[in-house]
């Protein structure tokens, strides 16, 4: 038994080139679901917002017949569709994040523009999926096996390898750039940064960076200090880029 699909915009990325921004044949078995053809296909559920089955917006557990057409979009940045599609997963109440072992310095970068980030490199596939859904995450991987685990119903599969381009694809993605709130975590352990007086800031910091700057916060977990420095500049030159 076959459907035909078309698949659009950045979901083509999860697909062979022969099946790219075109109608396709899809093979399948009786029983199936739009979710496991979808996943059979490479792409990963929470990539996927709308699916329209013969013209009409179905659920992932929607069961597939011989000849049916069709059409899976990617998640609309700039679009209400919430009384549309029957994929989308209701809002999360805020926007915290939970990444895979291969991102770390992705989490440091979302740490440092104010996002809740957990990450630990000793967390397997089992344990993130579980985080990602017990505390309401939303789980960042470059593994799209990950991301098609029914537990997880919010996530994003990082498309570029460079921590730099990846930051501003979650950016763009999440619409992050208003709500973000720089150096307000610490980038070593995660924790709300606290402020700190100056004069006790300056008995643990270098005499010329007492002399230069006057605001320091501190980390209540692991007691680093931070103040608008090296990295400060380095944020403003990441937000930068377009």
């Amino acid at each position: 038994m076959e459907v035909q699909v078309r698949c659009y915009e950045e979901l083509n990325f999860f697909l062979p080139p022969q099946s790219r921004k075109c109608d396709f044949g899809a093979p399948f078995h009786k029983g199936d679901t739009i979710k496991a053809l979808i996943e059979s296909l490479g792409i990963p559920h929470t990539e996927v917002d709308l699916v329209l089955v013969n013209g009409r917006s179905v659920g992932f557990r929607h069961q597939l017949r011989e000849g049916d057409r069709l059409s899976v979009y990617p998640v609309f940045e700039s679009m209400d569709i919430s009384r549309l599609s029957r994929v989308r997963p209701r809002p999360l109440r805020s926007i915290r994040f939970v990444l895979d072992v291969h991102l770390g310095r992705l989490a440091k970068l979302l740490r440092m523009i104010g996002f809740d980030t957990l990450y630990s490199n000793a967390c397997d596939d089992e344990t993130l999926s579980r985080i990602s859904r017990a505390e309401e995450r939303i789980l960042l991987t470059r593994d799209r096996e990950l991301l098609k685990r029914a537990a997880v119903s919010h996530g994003y599969c990082v498309r570029s390898p460079v921590p730099r381009e990846q930051l501003q694809e979650v950016i763009g993605r999440f619409d992050l750039r208003r709500k973000m709130n720089p150096f307000t975590l610490c980038l070593r352990c995660n924790s709300p940064l606290a402020r700190i007086p100056r004069r006790s800031a300056a008995a643990r910091v270098p005499p010329l960076v007492a002399r230069r700057y006057r605001r320091f916060r501190v980390c209540p977990t692991c007691g680093r200090l931070y103040w608008r420095g090296s990295h400060w500049e380095h944020m403003k030159g990441l937000l930068a880029s377009p």
